[in-house]
């Protein structure tokens, strides 16, 4: 089925949802996470405070995870491409609120249990994609922006870029290691940043 987004959240063509009712659904889903966390999540509990079908829930959610990452995204207040002037202060800023948003709220567990649950679930899966998709090609305009203003090769891969600094994020999310100190984070995008200036044979053989 073909999806669209609308004001960053995904939607089906031909299966439009009722902002009012989708409105609803969403805060029922996330009054029971913070009141019962995600052992009492379900589809049921869902459709049952929020008063919608099942059906409904299902028609525009393909599965639980799938309206788990809407949630999470909804309660998101992470800048995905914040200006500070530098490639190198941009990543900073964007790795740091990141952690401090995985760690000071049940977004971490969140979505860990999404990264966990597409390992088995196609369903799962195909909605981690599609959300790591979008998130990786916004957040990549940090890398386009430092490519305009010369900082960084014009042969950095922008998604490329972003998809290699979610990895390392998912690493330390999925080992509980996020109170990492700041001067290695410093560290680690200063080296990865170092590398994106390089002007050498990007695609060829070294």
């Amino acid at each position: 089925m073909t999806s669209t987004v609308i004001a960053g959240r995904r939607t089906s063509i031909g299966a439009q949802r009722n902002p009012a009712s989708q409105e609803a659904i969403l805060k029922a889903a996330a009054d029971i996470l913070r009141e019962m966390g995600l052992s009492g999540f379900s589809i049921e509990a869902v459709a049952r405070r929020a008063h919608a079908g099942k059906p409904t829930i299902y028609r525009w959610w393909s599965s639980r995870a799938a309206l788990l990452l809407d949630v999470y995204h909804d309660q998101k207040h992470v800048e995905p491409v914040p200006d500070t002037g530098t490639i190198e202060s941009d990543l900073f800023a964007f790795v740091t609120a990141l952690f401090d948003y995985w760690r000071d709220s049940e977004a971490g567990s969140i979505f860990r249990f999404v990264l966990a649950e597409a390992q088995s679930d196609a369903t799962t899966s195909a909605a981690l994609r599609t959300y790591m998709a979008e998130r990786i090609d916004q957040t990549a305009e940090l890398v386009r922006r430092a490519t305009r203003r010369g900082e960084i090769s014009a042969d950095a891969d922008p998604e490329l870029t972003i998809e290699l600094l979610a990895g390392f994020a998912w690493s330390r999310l999925l080992t509980g290691r996020l109170d990492m100190e700041p001067q290695r984070l410093h560290q680690l995008i200063r080296q990865m940043v170092w590398g994106l200036k390089s002007h050498g044979n990007w695609g060829g053989d070294r």
